[in-house]
């Protein structure tokens, strides 16, 4: 049962109930994960899906509606990161066969908001739109390396396992030790961690006080890349990953946003 309060704390409760693996709610479902009474729910889903947020049909449960279809059409011609990196995935693309893409980091999410693909037949476990798991791949690591101490060690303690199993460390304090060596060189590598047989390249995209607020990453075939290949496309990662960064920090760039 979750604890909420407020009409926003409400009607964003019911919205965050859906994922992935449960996309689809019947009411009394929703009462029993959320605790709302029966008339405090239904006048919630009453204004979910006159406002588009949420449908259903009768004889089954509510799934989310247009209006989420509509809001990820604005965010993708609004979002000042997937304007900025634009230009860089497509060249990522065009110098290397894979899927190049940018992150958006929000909470403890890590979400795929644009991509460009050179691969004839691009494989990956993680498309546009599907949180990507912290502690597995370049891209957790590449975010993670660049939070606040504070944050990044309790971040670390939260998905040890996940770190663990990556193969970066045995230990909390192992792992903290290679993410600094990320931080340092600002870049990170991952050999078929998120999916077999594919290189994962990331480096951080940083807002103007140093923390990240997403990810600039490439994915390859390993059979395919060699070790120069493999130097030259850390170097350009980073140092897109970069230019990202300051394009975001231009006054005009927020201006636009």
């Amino acid at each position: 049962m979750t604890s909420v309060s407020g009409s926003g704390e409400r009607l964003l409760a019911i919205l965050g109930l859906f994922s992935e693996d449960h996309s689809e709610w019947t009411p009394e479902d929703m009462m029993q994960a959320l605790g709302f009474s029966r008339p405090t729910l239904y006048r919630y889903l009453k204004t979910l899906k006159d406002a588009g947020y949420l449908v259903s049909l009768p004889q089954s449960g509510y799934t989310l509606g247009p209006r989420v279809t509509e809001l990820d059409f604005l965010m993708r011609r609004s979002d000042p990161l997937i304007a900025a990196s634009d230009p860089h995935l497509k060249a990522l693309a065009e110098a290397f066969v894979g899927s190049a893409f940018v992150l958006r980091f929000y909470g403890q999410k890590m979400l795929c908001v644009a991509s460009e693909v050179s691969a004839p037949e691009p494989r990956s476990s993680y498309p546009r739109g599907r949180p990507m798991p912290i502690g597995k791949g370049a891209v957790s690591r590449a975010i993670v390396a660049f939070l606040p101490p504070k944050e990044r060690a309790a971040l670390v303690s939260d998905y040890l396992d996940a770190f663990v199993t990556s193969g970066i460390g045995t230990t909390k304090d192992a792992v903290l030790t290679e993410l600094k060596h990320i931080r340092r060189d600002r870049v990170a590598t991952a050999h078929g961690e998120v999916t077999p047989g594919l290189v994962g390249v990331a480096a951080p995209i940083l807002a103007g006080d140093g923390t990240p607020i997403g990810a600039l990453c490439l994915s390859t075939e390993e059979a395919n890349l060699t070790k120069d290949q493999l130097a030259a496309l850390r170097d350009s990662i980073r140092d897109r990953a970069e230019l990202i960064s300051d394009a975001l920090a231009q006054p005009a760039t927020r201006a636009s946003a």
